[in-house]
């Protein structure tokens, strides 16, 4: 049995979520812990609050938006904080999390509107476009991530 576009697209978007979490994860022993949180500017981002954005960006949408767990998410903290005990632990468990819920998503959701009370990007109004937007950001980010892993 072929299986439905629905159910193509949450595959899809599971893969490349751990895609991008193994590339990742790859790339931070290469960093110390100051070039860690090194910020090249005052509008700059430093790889560590990179990781800590994506974890607080996907529990936001994918965790409490999708999955009903808690609002948990310091979105300021998550580009002031200078250090993180477990960087690593943080993003397996954070995308682990986002995956068991996509998986587990009824393929008939995808067509819903958007969860009443969470604030979405401009244009976002069904399941399906918010999960695109987050598989999206996660991915631009991660290129940020390998970007900067090149330059040291």
């Amino acid at each position: 049995m072929t299986p439905s576009v629905e159910a193509l697209f949450l595959g899809h978007s599971v893969r490349k979520l751990e895609q991008m979490e193994r590339m990742i994860q790859d790339r931070l022993p290469l960093f110390s812990p100051d070039s860690l949180w090194h910020k090249s500017g005052a509008e700059a981002n430093s790889v560590g609050n990179l990781v800590l954005h994506l974890c607080g960006n996907v529990r936001y949408y994918i965790g409490h938006g999708l999955g009903g767990q808690p609002n948990v998410r310091d979105r300021e903290a998550e580009f002031s904080s200078r250090s993180h005990g477990d960087l690593a632990g943080l993003l397996r468990a954070t995308v682990g999390e986002a995956v068991a819920i996509l998986a587990a998503l009824p393929p008939a959701r995808l067509t819903e509107a958007v969860p009443a009370g969470l604030t979405v990007p401009a244009g976002v109004t069904t399941v399906l476009e918010l999960v695109y937007q987050i598989v999206g950001h996660f991915q631009q980010h991660t290129g940020q991530i390998i970007f900067a892993a090149k330059q040291l």
